[in-house]
């Protein structure tokens, strides 16, 4: 009997579907004219200063008549996204499907293929989209947290891509289980030792010191982004570098919510073996 050809790209389907998602967004949003795309970023970004004028209007208002006073262009702009002052609560959602541009949403998808498709392999499709709501949630609320006032729109799925970062460095790193591993896009016969161990306690993720230098170099380079506000695709939008930390933290810290429990195998099965291990929950 012929054995069926492995695919060399191995996407989960949810990724996918993620990344399609994306893709057709931006490409309406590119049919749009001007006015209705700025309109459709006045409803769907993120804004966090909409958020504290509900409760705190003054700290609003002395944070635009700053800008007033130096920066007139951006405080027509910031007074535009204030609108009516009233709370979008899907902002904190909606944002992370808007991009800035091609570029923008380009380098986000490559991200989430590279990293996002190794936890979806692991907590599977549901689970994948709830832990893509709670990270891009708490990037915006770390945004918020470090923007209240801040009338600028915020867009882009970086702080999920970021999260799926964090749930990676939670898992891949174990012993059998490397973070240069097939990362999802390879055959699916080396699934077993990535995806079927259990993860390790975070004590132990801490002691690695591959997970401890990804970790490193992950905060340091988005800390030089934020510092530096590298400019991202040649626009004037600025790279939401605190977004990306909440949702890392998030990704992260709360991975162990949506990671199935593994039911372990005997020690003396071999990794072929291994391949059929079961998943509880």
């Amino acid at each position: 009997m012929s054995r069926q050809r492995e695919r060399i790209f191995n996407i989960p389907g949810v990724v996918l579907a993620l990344i399609v998602l994306l893709l057709a967004i931006h490409g309406l949003r590119e049919l749009l004219t001007p006015e209705a795309d700025l309109e459709l970023l006045q409803r769907f970004a993120f804004v966090p200063g909409r958020f504290t004028f509900a409760f705190d209007p003054d700290k609003v208002s002395h944070a635009y008549n700053d800008l007033a006073r130096g920066q007139e262009v951006k405080a027509e702009i910031a007074r535009y996204f204030l609108g009516d002052g009233e709370i979008q609560w899907w902002t904190p959602l909606t944002y992370a499907f808007l991009h800035g541009s091609w570029a923008h949403v380009g380098v986000n998808c490559l991200w989430f293929v590279a990293f996002g498709a190794a936890v979806a392999r692991r907590i599977m499709a549901l689970r994948f989209i709830a832990f893509f709501i709670v990270t891009a949630i708490a990037g915006a609320l770390m945004h918020y947290l470090m923007h209240m006032a801040d009338l600028e729109p915020v867009i882009g799925a970086s702080a999920a891509v970021s999260g799926a970062m964090g749930a990676v460095t939670r898992f891949a790193f174990q012993p059998g289980a490397p973070l240069g591993d097939t990362l999802g896009l390879g055959p699916r016969h080396g699934e077993a030792l990535t995806y079927r161990l259990p993860a390790p306690p975070l004590r132990e993720v801490l002691q690695d010191r591959r997970a401890v230098t990804f970790l490193a170099v992950w905060f340091v380079v988005n800390f030089v982004f934020g510092y530096f506000s590298v400019e991202l695709g040649g626009g004037d939008a600025t790279i939401a570098w605190e977004a990306h930390v909440g949702g890392f933290l998030a990704g992260f810290f709360l991975f162990p919510w949506f990671d199935p429990k593994i039911k372990l195998l005997p020690p003396h099965l071999n990794a072929a073996d291994r391949t059929f291990g079961r998943r509880e929950g």
